[in-house]
């Protein structure tokens, strides 16, 4: 069988489910990048941008296990469906809570409980959804394709978020909040009957089995394998420490003074340095010493955030977050191989459970500390504070993980 990167591509399914996954994140990326200006808009203060990561984090780690139980147990094309359908009822929502109508009657303070509401609701969908996504690959493709299959995956959900952060900014410019969340509604809607095209795909786990008992496998499994745990523990706190774009809505507004497009542009230039980096491994895959590219480049991440706290000039700080971008992809790229070439297939819901918990939450956290830090220290302190964290981590693992130096596949 054809092996080449892109032979994954012919496989009809698979090409259903990258489309599907493409606008669904796509128009999720648009809402995000949205929701955080229209808050600083309301409230003129970046605490509360940060508290929307607090606000969706609190559910989705919270849910992250019995989720994993759950996608393992389920038949996960129908699990998809309906976690992908509760997001369209949540843009509804929001896009009812952006209209003048709305402000008019009910004013500012309730549409900000209404925002922090939906974000905790989405976050709770997002425990199931993410993992969901992430464990179906393997139902879609040979094994032998599983890692291209992987990395397009990967590579769609960037250039996904890419168009998702450019675009809202253009669409908020033109449209305004209100007219945004309609395309948003659109788009999350065009992914639901994209991913209805998938056929059924049977559970990885019998239902008799205990619940506490699956949800404990998983967990096992990944505190005995050392390649995931180390590469999971150093994106946690690399993510968690370096969650600068937390903070672009302050500095696109207030220091850079740039205005929404440039906002836009400003959010999507670490996506488009992770799907540089993305695509380039995906053509040309790294052969060996794996682990300590890994950890060069968190720290080069590191300095690339410190780079951007201290910058006032615009286009130094899009090409930090670039660069940045550009050293993500690399831990996205080692990191999504591991997971996807050590996991069984039984096990892959609950897996991939805890590694959205430790590490797409982790963005939230992150979020949160970066608005806790910049109400504490001021913005550009908290996030240089948290680009010197990013690298005093590495040098801690490099310490005391010497086993993730030498890791290799």
């Amino acid at each position: 069988m054809n092996t080449s990167p892109l032979s994954v591509l012919k496989i009809a399914e698979f090409r259903n489910f990258i489309m599907g996954r493409f606008v669904f994140i796509m128009g999720l990326r648009m809402m995000g990048t949205l929701v955080s200006w229209w808050l600083y808009e309301l409230t003129g203060d970046a605490f509360y941008i940060g508290m929307i990561g607090l606000a969706e984090a609190i559910p989705a780690i919270g849910l992250a296990l019995y989720a994993g139980y759950v996608i393992d147990k389920s038949e996960k094309r129908r699990l998809l469906l309906i976690t992908v359908f509760l997001y369209i009822i949540c843009t509804f929502i929001l896009l009812g809570t952006s209209s003048d109508w709305f402000k008019e009657q009910f004013g500012t303070k309730l549409i900000i409980i209404f925002i922090y509401s939906v974000i905790f609701i989405t976050g709770a969908i997002r425990a199931f959804s993410g993992p969901s996504f992430s464990a179906i690959i393997a139902s879609l493709v040979p094994k032998n394709l599983l890692i291209p299959a992987a990395q397009l995956s990967s590579t769609s959900w960037l250039i996904a978020s890419i168009t998702g952060h450019a675009t809202a900014g253009f669409l908020i410019a033109w449209l305004h909040v209100t007219g945004t969340f309609i395309v948003i509604s659109s788009l999350v809607i065009i992914g639901f009957l994209l991913l209805t095209r998938l056929t059924p795909k049977p559970p990885g786990i019998s239902a008799e089995k205990k619940t506490l008992e699956a949800v404990a496998e998983g967990l096992q499994f990944v505190f005995k394998t050392k390649e995931v745990l180390g590469a999971i523990t150093l994106d946690l706190f690399a993510v968690l420490f370096g969650g600068a774009v937390a903070m672009v809505p302050v500095y696109a507004k207030d220091i850079l003074h740039v205005g929404p497009i440039g906002f836009g542009w400003l959010n999507a230039a670490s996506d488009i340095g992770s799907i540089s980096m993305v695509i380039g491994l995906t053509l040309s895959p790294m052969k060996k010493k794996q682990g300590i590219k890994l950890l060069f480049a968190v720290a080069c991440f590191g300095i690339s955030i410190i780079i951007f706290g201290l910058s006032k000039w615009y286009w130094l700080s899009f090409f930090a977050l670039l660069a940045g971008g550009i050293f993500d992809g690399v831990s996205v790229v080692v990191r999504g191989n591991i997971m996807q070439l050590k996991t069984p297939d039984e096990l892959r819901g609950r897996v991939m459970s805890v590694n959205s918990m430790f590490i797409n939450s982790s963005n939230e956290i992150g979020q949160f500390e970066s608005g806790v830090a910049a109400k504490l220290m001021g913005v550009i302190p908290s996030v240089v504070f948290g680009g010197c964290m990013t690298i005093f981590v590495v040098i801690a693992t490099w310490i005391k993980a010497p086993s993730l130096k030498k890791l290799e596949y």
